[in-house]
């Protein structure tokens, strides 16, 4: 989102949308702010505040103040959750889904993520005790699965033992941000060693200016069923935001394939 960066009338218009869709939830995958602002933070907090369904959110590394060093490595998140929240590893679950939230910004490094050990005991703990017939759902800012135009791009760290436990536990879904791109595939296409494909979901850039690779403005409507994921790319358009493109996966021999 970047706020601090962001374009005000796509901001609207994002609003306006969610408002006419009416989502079960909504998920922000980190970078609220652009520059860990107090202002920047309180704008993200109060344009939050009017979205009035059920959200999951999770910083990012523009959330960790990037000059002063003090509060990089003494108090990385202080604002973040004092404006937006102190959970930061937020949980939604209803009859159908189960959704957990993990901070993977870090004060070592400017751009890239990392999952600690103590994150996938947690993964454990939290989603493993969750029934598989729900659908069990990961947020992050840093991906797992780098863009498909830009292989080497690098992913969050410890990606491969996370994904271990992610494994373990049958989550079915990863939801990221961070290189703003919208793009979607199976874990088995860069994590060979997985037997259990997840599917990965890339967020784009919905009210930024940052925009990457002449990619417009755009969010993601998921819609889930059992084995199934119907994924939609509302892209702005200059006015308002329009179902671009529609893409269906399908889980079927331990693999997410994409149906059309």
């Amino acid at each position: 989102m970047h706020f601090g960066a962001i374009d005000l009338e796509i901001a609207q218009g994002l609003l306006q949308s969610l408002q006419s869709l009416r989502p079960d939830l909504v998920v922000v995958s980190g970078d609220l702010t652009q520059r860990a602002r107090s202002h920047q933070f309180q704008h993200a907090r109060r344009y939050l505040d009017v979205i009035p369904f059920p959200r999951i959110v999770v910083p990012g590394n523009h959330d960790i103040p990037l000059y002063n060093v003090y509060h990089r490595f003494q108090k990385p998140l202080k604002k973040y959750q004092r404006y937006i929240t102190d959970d930061l590893a937020p949980f939604f679950e209803d009859e159908e889904l189960a959704v957990l939230g993990m901070n993977t910004a870090r004060s070592l490094t400017f751009k890239n993520g990392r999952v600690s050990v103590k994150q996938m005991h947690d993964i454990a703990r939290k989603m493993c005790a969750v029934p598989d017939e729900k659908f069990k759902i990961l947020v992050t800012h840093h991906p797992f699965l780098p863009p498909p135009d830009f292989p080497k791009e690098p992913i969050v760290g410890r990606a491969r033992r996370t994904l271990k436990t992610i494994e373990h536990c049958r989550l079915d879904l990863l939801l990221s941000g961070h290189f703003h791109q919208s793009y979607a595939g199976g874990t088995h296409a860069v994590h060979t060693m997985l037997r259990h494909s997840v599917l990965v979901i890339q967020a784009g850039t919905a009210t930024s200016t940052r925009l990457h690779h002449r990619e417009k403005n755009a969010y993601n409507v998921i819609h889930l069923r059992p084995n199934i994921v119907d994924l939609t790319v509302q892209r702005w358009n200059g006015r308002h935001f329009e179902a671009e493109q529609s893409e269906r996966y399908l889980y079927k021999d331990h693999r997410w394939h994409k149906a059309y």
